[in-house]
């Protein structure tokens, strides 16, 4: 599933040719597409169409186009295998198209927004602009407002309004496994599995670490290396092992070439050399080193 390095790469890619953009038309060839959308299909097309995007904005794994003049975005989830790509107008349908939006960009002319998608899990949808704390709703954009199925989630590690010592208090509040905390999205946003392993590999933490146990120090250890994680998966675009992820254009991440837990199982640890394992965890998989990354005795009464 793309996570935030991901996601923010198409955010940034899509932004200076969608600010000031203007909808010329909108074909939904799967309805399924709209799954989170508020309405029937034609009403999707009908409100878009003749709409103006004022830029592009991101919160956790959620993407937003707001529109100018009203308290409304075109919202963006990707699932597990959503694309939003650039095309020019004239260019064939991809084989997965969904929706196809045709804007005219101030910059670069006419151009298509292609939704593709093969799992059928991500959506788009146009949902109200809801008031939010005051601070920008996320990245891309000052605007506080957010869109109303996106206001439950968590800021994310990277974000400048992102409360600290609220995470590391519900942290201790928390009777869970570290990992679960981590992808937990109204705790802290954007982080889907990949950056959970590779975060909990670098702080040395397993990832069934009860979350009431960890220690202030180590929680901020955690905190900082997931900051590190996600700010150099963007530096490399994201994280691409098949053609389900890609930029706007159409290219990969390169961050696989530097990961040294999340599919490196039986390769040799970077850090002491022994095997890194693999094992199931919430109808997925968690990566690890057991030598470096053990969990900890729990202190009987």
């Amino acid at each position: 599933m793309p996570e935030l390095p991901e996601v923010e790469t198409v955010r940034a890619g899509l932004a200076p040719v969608v600010s000031g953009a203007s909808v010329t038309g909108v074909r939904v060839l799967d309805g399924r597409s709209l799954r989170r959308h508020l309405g029937p299909v034609e009403s999707f097309a009908d409100e878009l169409v003749g709409a103006t995007f004022a830029g592009a904005v991101r919160r956790g794994k959620f993407l937003w186009l707001p529109i100018e003049g009203v308290d409304r975005a075109l919202v963006a989830h990707l699932g597990m295998s959503g694309q939003v790509l650039l095309r020019t107008s004239d260019a064939e349908d991809d084989r997965l198209l969904r929706i196809r939006i045709e804007i005219d960009s101030p910059e670069h002319g006419p151009l298509s927004l292609a939704f593709v998608d093969q799992r059928i899990f991500g959506s788009m949808a146009i949902d109200d602009l809801l008031p939010g704390d005051g601070r920008a709703a996320g990245f891309g954009s000052d605007d506080p407002r957010v869109p109303g199925q996106v206001a439950h989630i968590a800021r994310d590690p990277l974000d400048p309004a992102f409360d600290e010592r609220a995470f590391f208090a519900a942290l201790r509040r928390r009777n869970t496994g570290i990992k679960r905390a981590l992808l937990d999205q109204t705790l802290v946003s954007g982080v889907g599995n990949i950056y959970a392993d590779e975060a909990l590999w670098a702080a040395k933490l397993h990832f069934e670490t009860p979350t009431s146990t960890l220690s202030r120090p180590k929680a901020t250890t955690l905190l900082a290396e997931l900051r590190s994680v996600l700010a150099r998966a963007l530096e490399d675009g994201g994280t691409s092992f098949d053609a389900q992820y890609v930029n706007v254009n159409g290219a990969s991440g390169y961050f696989s070439q530097r990961l040294n837990a999340y599919g490196q199982q039986g390769k040799p640890c970077a850090r002491c050399g022994r095997p890194i394992a693999r094992t199931a965890f919430m109808n997925r998989s968690s990566h690890y080193c057991p030598h470096c990354q053990r969990l900890p005795r729990l202190k009987t009464p």
